[in-house]
């Protein structure tokens, strides 16, 4: 179970990403969450052990800005 703090700042990430994707793309509410919950990056997200939810909602919107255009979540080399 994921305490109180975690899942706040899981669901503020989780609100910030969204917003930028009906802002990016134009998708409704509905899609754009769709769009989110059914990504790799939200999998990531719900999962404390990689500790995303510490992230920037603008650093986990690249992350899901790059799995969409790569197909997958992958890291690019700098």
């Amino acid at each position: 179970m994921v305490n109180g703090k975690i899942r706040f700042m899981m669901d503020y990430v989780t609100y910030v990403v969204i917003t930028c994707i009906m802002k990016d793309t134009g998708l409704s509410l509905y899609e754009a969450m769709k769009a989110f919950y059914n990504s790799q990056v939200f999998d990531r997200l719900c999962d404390t052990e990689t500790g995303l939810y510490r992230e920037s909602g603008g650093y986990v919107h690249d992350l899901y800005k790059i799995e969409c255009e790569h197909g997958r979540l992958v890291q690019l080399e700098i």
